[in-house]
């Protein structure tokens, strides 16, 4: 017997990387077989419809309101699900080292009670993002709008809104930002230096800052610009105004720009913008080909490229990792990422050495995994499809489980790769996570695993401790996520 129960909080919004961590642990509640918390957008619960998560109650609940949803085994698993969360819904303080933080509600009183702030989070459902962004750019604030599901004609409308008032709009959709020596949302803790990164891509600024960080460098500041700025219709407005700012910081000695391949029409623009910097520039467009750079920046292919060519001369290290055998017939390679940059990245350098991939976000060159196509599969789990109703995989390694259980049953993978994403906002211990998914499905098919992980040694989960489970586990560690692909290449002796 299955029991569905719906709450919804009436006119109740709440921060977006919260709500993905109570649906998490909501989840994890005995009886509890899926779990969401979700405000009531006609979308949103199109999706929980989808998922067998919507009930009458549900069906009710508007655009500003928030559902709770869960799928149990009885009425009394589910109830009891429902109060235990409810407090920790409606909590307006949270606890850090054992004090209350003040929460102020609106942007403008926050404004107003510190008035030595310059930069606000935006965390809340897209439907409500813009208002809040528009507040704060109104106060002067710089904003970085972690929050997605928010319209292309919003995101330009508010970046030409900031650009006006002299302020950085970092997003929508950025995760990641290190200001100042402080990581914001999706971040790691690296050393100070002399590197300044521009970044439409979360996990690649963070593979690209510990790299640099974990082999002798640092960084001076990591701006995230959110997925869409590099799109001809929004014209690189943040990525611009992220090059004036590290110009102008006499702490940046040489910039980095990580994406995917711009539009054709802003493409100039940045290679122009570049060209009249008085610094050096390296130019990551994953999967971009025949850039014409100008005579002060230089290509990286890959990301390990990337931060290679900011350390220049101190080479990253190597860990004297060793790979086993894989079995004959076993020649595919299945990658299961939570980065959706790392996925990228892999599929490039498989792409290069001349084999057949496919991914469901397919970089130019791979195709789309389709039932029945003999390729090396690349999927990024952190996508809407696997995401919607869920928490993202940083989050909540669990959703992992039903693509590592098909990797594991398909007689001819040989390789297994695998991403590990520490710091701050992350799973307090993804390792673990993994290896207890692991140690639940272990067959007959004994692939080979092989895993990077994405962090350092001052993030709270603790890069060697990270390392030392997945070895413990007999999981092959890497030294970046551009090895582990190669390490994968070379057991199947294919030449890079």
């Amino acid at each position: 017997m299955v029991f569905t129960l719906n709450k919804v909080f009436k006119g109740f919004y709440k921060d977006s990387v919260a709500l993905m961590r109570l649906s998490r642990d909501l989840g994890a509640m005995d009886g509890i077989n899926e779990a969401a918390l979700m405000m009531g957008s006609p979308s949103n619960k199109q999706v929980l419809k989808d998922a067998e998560l919507l009930s009458d109650e549900g069906t009710a609940a508007e655009g500003g309101d928030l559902i709770l949803a869960v799928s149990a085994r009885d009425v009394i698993a589910a109830r009891n699900a429902a109060d235990t969360i409810e407090p920790q819904i409606k909590s307006q303080t949270r606890v850090v080292a054992g004090y209350n933080v003040w929460r102020p509600k609106t942007i403008r009183t926050a404004a107003q009670g510190n008035p030595e702030a310059n930069l606000a989070l935006i965390s809340v459902p897209g439907s409500f993002a813009a208002a809040e962004a528009r507040k704060a750019i109104n106060s002067g604030l710089h904003v970085m709008m972690f929050s997605d599901n928010v319209s292309i004609e919003d995101e330009i409308g508010l970046k030409k809104q900031a650009r006006e008032q002299g302020v950085l709009m970092m997003g929508p959709d950025c995760g990641t930002a290190i200001l100042n020596g402080v990581p914001l949302a999706f971040a790691n803790k690296v050393a100070s230096g002399g590197v300044g990164i521009i970044g439409a891509s979360g996990t690649g600024i963070q593979e690209v800052t510990t790299l640099i960080s974990n082999n002798g460098g640092g960084i001076s500041h990591a701006i995230g610009v959110g997925s869409r700025d590099l799109r001809d219709e929004v014209g690189g407005i943040s990525t611009l105004m992220g090059i004036d700012r590290l110009d102008a910081d006499a702490g940046t000695k040489k910039i980095v720009l990580i994406s995917k391949p711009p539009g054709k029409k802003v493409l100039p623009r940045i290679m122009e913008r570049i060209r009249q910097s008085p610094k050096p520039f390296t130019v990551c467009f994953i999967g971009a080909s025949n850039l014409d750079l100008p005579a002060n920046a230089t290509v990286a292919r890959t990301l390990k490229d990337a931060a290679q060519a900011a350390l220049g001369e101190r080479k990253i290290k190597q860990f004297p990792a060793s790979h086993k055998k894989i079995s004959r017939g076993c020649t595919a390679i299945r990658g299961l990422y939570s980065g959706g940059t790392l996925a990228a990245e892999t599929q490039l350098i498989l792409l290069d050495a001349g084999l057949n991939v496919a991914s469901n976000v397919a970089i130019p060159g791979a195709k789309i995994i389709t039932d029945g196509v003999n390729t090396h599969q690349i999927f990024d789990l952190g996508d809407d499809q696997y995401t919607q109703g869920r928490p993202h995989p940083m989050i909540d390694p669990e959703i992992r489980r039903e693509p590592l259980a098909a990797a594991l049953a398909e007689t001819d993978v040989g390789v297994i790769l695998l991403d590990i994403v520490i710091g701050y906002g992350a799973h307090p211990d993804p390792a673990g996570q993994l290896t207890n998914i692991l140690n639940s499905m272990r067959g007959k098919n004994d692939p080979t695993i092989i895993a990077s992980v994405t962090g350092t040694e001052q993030d709270p989960q603790l890069l060697s401790n990270q390392i030392q489970t997945l070895q413990s586990a007999g999981i092959s560690v890497a030294a970046s996520n551009a090895d582990a692909a190669v390490a994968a290449l070379n057991l199947l002796e294919v030449t890079n």
